[in-house]
């Protein structure tokens, strides 16, 4: 089998660690399953973005839903980061790390009047629309406050992002965004709509896009309508790209957000305007593993199994998108042979798994396996199925470190309920 390492998940003496620190040492003290992020991948990540577009002003919005954690959003606030959130969970969750209002974006194709009533009143930076009905409600509840509502429209370009169809954002066929013939319409009725002002065009074409092509493709449709808006005197202040950029789980052929700024950045010169990007996956999948304890190994027929202590809850990607994430030992065991497993969890479900008929060092019960890339959609994603808590997580800096979220207790799982 081929073993995965990165910057921060090395094995020294056929041991993996994170950063300076064995994720053995993590698990015997923190028990498994068990999500260990490594901090110094954060940050680099985030400056080799904001560095690949320093010709042009921008501001990153870390997209929240990628990984909530509050010690995780601080860290990309601490480094000038605003933060993208998707609802009112996820913005009470900035609010409560310290970030600014007016460095918050409030996004999401269905939301509450509640949650725009808030956003609102926090005066966040700006509220993202995705429909001609939201439009008119958010004029309607600014109107009923005495506001005039920040609002970009997210404009879909019917851009096939060439990725996972339930990740796929862009195309007409998608329930995100209002094609472009229906922006620029609602554009043009910025002096009917006393409680709006227009701020700004956006885009989101999907998520784990591997190709620079569509993101080109994208940025030149919305480039013509922004400046064909400017022409008519309808001049907006933000351009924002979004987020999408693939990351490496398998063998991707992915690219930097380098090439990438290079790819678009004449296009984003013309438009003379600040830049929004919305990362999230790209800064933090790679930088988080979720660390499982083997428990039984078996075999049916032909067939091997490898069950662990880490399941669907966890780790839901594998189960609906049949996403790839590597799965190997935390120690490299000498003389072991390679096998063909599945490998699953103890949830009573047959889409319980984290891997199906993949190669793999054979495995005794009481190892530890590592499953890459799960510093995205790891924890955000976890469920209470089968009553199972939820794993705890763990921020590694340098050669030490802390427990950012506990493992869930059986009193968390029963808090509000009550036996009538």
């Amino acid at each position: 089998m081929d073993f995965f390492e990165s910057e921060i998940f090395t094995y020294k003496n056929n041991e993996l660690y994170c950063e300076d620190v064995p994720v053995t040492e993590i698990a015997e003290k923190i028990g498994t399953p068990v999500y260990i992020y490594g901090k110094i991948f954060f940050e680099d990540r985030y400056r080799e973005f904001t560095d690949a577009f320093k010709e042009v002003k921008h501001t990153i919005f870390y997209a929240s839903k990628s990984n909530f954690n509050l010690s995780v959003i601080k860290t990309f606030t601490d480094l000038g980061s605003g933060v993208d959130v998707n609802s009112e969970g996820e913005l009470y969750r900035a609010l409560k790390v310290g970030v600014n209002p007016k460095k918050i974006i409030l996004t999401g194709v269905g939301k509450s009047a509640n949650e725009i009533k808030l956003g609102l009143e926090l005066d966040l930076l700006m509220i993202k629309a995705e429909s001609e009905e939201e439009i008119y409600l958010i004029n309607e509840i600014a109107a009923s406050l005495g506001k005039v509502a920040r609002v970009a429209i997210r404009v879909n370009p019917d851009v096939n992002a060439q990725t996972h169809p339930y990740i796929s954002t862009g195309l007409a066929e998608n329930k995100f965004g209002i094609d472009t013939e229906a922006a620029y319409t609602l554009y043009k009725k910025q002096n009917e709509l006393k409680n709006i002002k227009f701020t700004g065009i956006d885009m989101h074409i999907g998520s784990q896009i591997t190709k620079i092509e569509p993101f080109v493709e994208a940025t030149t449709k919305l480039a013509d309508l922004f400046l064909k808006l400017k022409a008519e005197g309808i001049n907006l202040e933000h351009f924002d790209m979004g987020g999408g950029i693939g990351v490496r789980y398998e063998n991707e052929k992915t690219f930097s957000v380098k090439k990438l700024a290079e790819a678009i950045m004449p296009i984003l010169k013309k438009l003379d305007c600040e830049i929004f990007f919305e990362p999230g996956r790209y800064l933090t999948a790679n930088g988080g593993i979720l660390a499982a304890k083997v428990l039984y190994t078996k075999k049916n027929h032909d067939k091997n199994f490898i069950v662990t202590d880490t399941a669907m809850t966890d780790l839901l990607r594998p189960s609906i998108y049949r996403a790839y994430h590597h799965v190997q030992p935390v120690k490299l065991e000498i003389g072991r042979n390679n096998i063909i497993a599945d490998i699953v969890g103890p949830v009573c479900e047959s889409g319980d798994f984290l891997a199906k008929d993949r190669e793999i060092l054979s495995s005794n019960p009481g190892e530890l396996l590592a499953v890459f890339s799960a510093g995205a959609y790891g924890m955000t994603m976890a469920s209470n199925y089968n009553a199972r808590r939820r794993a705890p997580e763990v921020l590694v800096s340098g050669n030490s470190f802390k427990v950012i979220r506990s493992r869930e207790t059986f009193e968390h799982l029963l808090f509000d309920e009550k036996i009538e």
